[in-house]
């Protein structure tokens, strides 16, 4: 008898633990994706939650009872996942995929995976992710052909800190003063391992060690509360940056000198920049959330934008179509075709800080002119009980006077002076709201205090 498993999502698993995952759950997975996939060889990691070694070893039993070897790297974060997938050969042999157990910025209670096959290619709902879910309630598989796979604990530190330090020209970074916020330790050992290697950049460390405790709060630097402590120490240190990473660190947020936190969408405008100035007429691909900003510099720049539906799994696989150079979400999630169009949390900031050596400038003013130019809301969540009702009343509401109308993810709607996306969250029972406007802060203040009203409705 088929059981409904409701941790599998529209690109990856999460659920909370016990009852949404489990060990017994998480082997299904395994099995199911072996089945599915037919690896011969897959990494398998964990992040630093409770419960994330119980599921590792679950999900690499199922692998293993398949016939696939598992690779174990331990403790990391999902991009080690990804670039060992990519990267790392056994006996000249590549990887056929990897799977790393984390519910990213989810509460402590909770667990889940990120799934890739071969070249760290995304797993999601429309590739594969949908059939491994029906095989894993169904909890029948096939006999394996062969013999049970092997467990090999490999260590990829070297490598992995060799490849992000090739996003850096050969002369050294100008010296800064950075904070550097792991948020409950995940992305510390990373931290370290490219501080040996940076010795013109001084890290100021907080919240460095590793606690599936969470004693710092949901690793999630976009909730207002977690900042604090990032910004009391760019203020104590004086420092000329601050970092936070999620969860996983697949996701890093920055910090200007002044304390300011600064919203992913800016630093979509910036990168995808440096990048056009190395690839003229380069492909960047975006979200819908907040695009005004992105648009706007990649068309001054001769490059091409492009836009694709939120979520790592589908940009990934837009970006792979298209053969884009960079993709950015205004979530903070960065993609690089030199990473096998993954996102990293790392790659990022070691740009930023590179652009701000180059330049001479601080982060502010690199920044504030396109703050200036298209000031956004940011991501406004509310909990709604008829979602798609709410879509529709809003659209409704707006559409007599609307531009434009789009429905690539949730609903966006263009006048002459603002924007907006109203999304469901495809991993938590929300609706997000994204407000833009055109050098008019005041308007977008406006426009948002409206349609939240509209939303309490």
């Amino acid at each position: 008898m088929s059981i409904p498993l409701t941790c599998f999502k529209a690109y990856d698993i999460r659920g909370r633990i016990p009852d949404e995952l489990n060990p017994d759950i998480a082997y299904r997975i395994g099995r199911a994706y072996a089945e599915k996939i037919q690896p011969k060889s897959v990494i398998v990691g964990r992040d630093i939650r409770l419960s994330s070694d119980e599921m590792a070893a679950a999900v690499s039993r199922g692998l293993m009872d398949a016939g696939a070897d598992v690779y174990d790297i331990g403790l990391c974060g999902t991009e080690e996942v990804y670039f060992a997938t990519f990267a790392y050969q056994d006996a000249g042999k590549m990887m056929d995929g990897g799977i790393m157990v984390t519910a990213s910025h989810n509460p402590k209670d909770y667990n889940g995976m990120k799934l890739v096959r071969e070249h760290s290619k995304p797993v999601s709902g429309d590739t594969g992710l949908d059939d491994i879910k029906q095989l894993a309630e169904t909890n029948e598989f096939a006999a394996p052909s062969g013999a049970r796979g092997q467990l090999k604990h490999i260590t990829i530190g070297e490598a992995y800190t060799r490849h992000l330090l090739g996003y850096l020209g050969a002369e050294p970074l100008k010296p800064l003063k950075i904070v550097v916020n792991a948020g409950n330790g995940a992305a510390g050992h990373v931290i370290d391992w490219l501080e040996a290697s940076l010795p013109t950049l001084t890290f100021i460390k907080i919240h460095h060690e590793p606690n599936g405790h969470f004693p710092n709060g949901i690793p999630n630097p976009l909730l207002p509360e977690n900042r604090a402590s990032t910004i009391a120490a760019i203020h104590a240190h004086k420092a000329d940056l601050g970092i936070a990473w999620d969860g996983d660190f697949d996701r890093c947020f920055l910090f200007d000198e002044t304390g300011r936190f600064i919203e992913g969408y800016y630093i979509v405008g910036l990168l995808a920049a440096a990048f056009l100035k190395l690839n003229p007429g380069a492909k960047i691909v975006h979200d819908p959330r907040l695009t005004w900003n992105t648009v706007d510099i990649v068309n001054n720049l001769s490059g091409i934008a492009i836009q694709s539906k939120t979520g790592h799994a589908f940009i990934k696989e837009r970006m792979r179509s298209e053969d884009a150079v960079y993709g950015g979400e205004m979530s903070a999630h960065h993609y690089f075709r030199d990473f096998a169009y993954c996102d990293s949390g790392m790659i990022p900031w070691l740009l930023v800080v590179a652009l701000m050596g180059d330049s001479g400038k601080p982060l502010s003013q690199l920044l504030d002119e396109r703050m200036r130019l298209f000031p956004a809301s940011g991501e406004i969540n509310r909990v709604i009980a008829d979602p798609a009702a709410v879509l529709a009343k809003v659209r409704q509401h707006y559409q007599h006077e609307a531009l434009e109308i789009d429905f690539t993810d949730g609903l966006s709607m263009e006048f002459a002076g603002w924007r907006f996306n109203l999304r469901c969250s495809n991993t938590e029972p929300l609706v997000r709201l994204n407000v833009e406007a055109r050098g008019d802060e005041t308007l977008m203040q406006a426009k948002t205090a409206e349609l939240l009203a509209l939303l309490a409705e």
